[in-house]
């Protein structure tokens, strides 16, 4: 089948679209990414989708017109990868879209909640194809956090016989997989990952730039250490897995916030991004000591996998771990993601649970994400049934 997994991160900088070619060859589940495109937004649209995130209360007729906006949007991406691909909509099976989170509610005391917008029927209006939305409350109505969902691809592409591995993300939120080659799999959020980051830069450059561009400004810096500690003391960072956040807890208002201490301890703009990069570097650290085993290599994904600084100082804060990007295993790093949508949505058509219980703390395995039909989806229906599959123990990733 071939598959688009469409994403819009927490950075809310891109739609992330992948196309991927996913079937069954000589006895296992083989994975093919064919084609990969960042569709930038259109700068009104996303400076009002920025608008309706933690501490904005957007109003509901906004979330309904967004809604709609966002998925033309994510056509428009889907459109992209096919024509970068070579190809037509009427050869895409079927399409997966993660949407744009705008609120995640996981605070005790709370409803147990998640909104991601991006209107799927819009989507399968505009392109023709069947699409799986919605991926994250069905591991909520479970009993889980709704993340990290990409946890199925990791433990099913890069488990290693011999090596204790790490799949680190880094968009705007930090998550790990941890992957022994043996044993259970452990996931969770870690904190920041690129959001402060960015949002200082933002706000110390008045908006004349939205992140650090390979992480240029953190290496003119000096990091200051007493602030570096006390912002370690989080208690986020020291809550037990599973765990997840997102901007509820790392957004613009919390931004202010550190820029604000660092501003009073004197520290200049580059001197505040050093800072807030070691944050994110330390945070990540943090999580494998307190609650990994032994791990020899973080694979990292995600925009952070192109900041330097940022790498050279999880490594650092990790002697012993070799910290590497995902490339070097065969996955563009700014990919996976949408690559890891792509493959949720093909295992929901198939009615295979796709939540990892031990990374999200749901009860129990659950198929996860809401169908809407496109103009396939008897003839796609027909062919899953006729193929009769089970869910793959492992994922080949292969390049062609």
């Amino acid at each position: 089948m071939v598959v688009i997994g469409l994403i819009s991160g927490t950075s809310v900088d891109a739609i992330d679209a992948a196309l991927v070619v996913i079937e069954p060859r000589d006895g296992e589940l083989t994975l093919s990414v064919r084609a990969f495109a960042m569709q930038p937004f259109d700068p009104g649209l996303q400076a009002r989708v920025r608008a309706l995130l933690p501490p904005h209360q957007g109003s509901t007729a906004e979330v309904c017109e967004i809604n709609v906006l966002l998925g033309e949007a994510f056509a428009d991406a889907a459109r992209a990868v096919v024509e970068q691909a070579g190809l037509t909509l009427d050869t895409v099976d079927l399409i997966a879209s993660h949407g744009q989170t705008v609120y995640h509610q996981i605070a005790p005391g709370t409803v147990r909640s998640t909104l991601q917008i991006g209107a799927a029927a819009v989507i399968a209006e505009r392109t023709a194809c069947t699409v799986v939305a919605d991926f994250r409350p069905r591991d909520m109505a479970a009993g889980g956090e709704g993340a990290p969902l990409v946890s199925y691809l990791d433990r099913l592409v890069f488990t290693d016989n011999l090596k204790y591995r790490a799949l680190q993300n880094i968009g705007g939120i930090g998550n790990v997989t941890y992957l022994p080659p043996t044993g259970a799999v452990l996931a969770f959020d870690t904190g920041p990952g690129n959001v402060l980051i960015d949002e200082g830069v933002r706000l110390l450059t008045l908006e004349a730039a939205t992140f650090d561009q390979d992480g240029v400004l953190a290496a003119a810096g000096t990091v200051d250490e007493t602030l570096l500690t006390e912002w370690l003391t989080h208690p986020f960072l020291h809550l037990p897995p599973p765990k997840s956040t997102g901007r509820e807890a790392w957004g613009r208002r919390e931004a202010e916030q550190y820029v604000a201490q660092a501003r009073n301890h004197g520290l200049s703009l580059p001197d505040t991004i050093a800072t807030l990069t070691a944050f994110t570097a330390h945070s990540i650290a943090a999580a494998y000591n307190r609650y990994l085993g032994r791990v020899d290599e973080a694979l990292v994904g995600g925009g952070g996998a192109r900041n330097p600084t940022l790498l050279r100082m999880l490594q650092a804060a990790l002697p012993h771990t070799a910290v590497r990007p995902m490339d070097d295993v065969g996955l563009n790093a700014d990919a996976k993601e949408a690559v890891a949508f792509a493959l949720l949505g093909y295992a929901t058509l198939h009615g295979w649970p796709s939540n990892v219980p031990a990374a999200t703390g749901a009860v129990r395995p659950v198929v996860l994400g809401s169908l809407t039909p496109g103009s396939n989806y008897r003839p796609l229906l027909a062919r899953v049934l006729a193929a009769n599959d089970s869910a793959p123990d492992r994922v080949k990733l292969v390049h062609e």
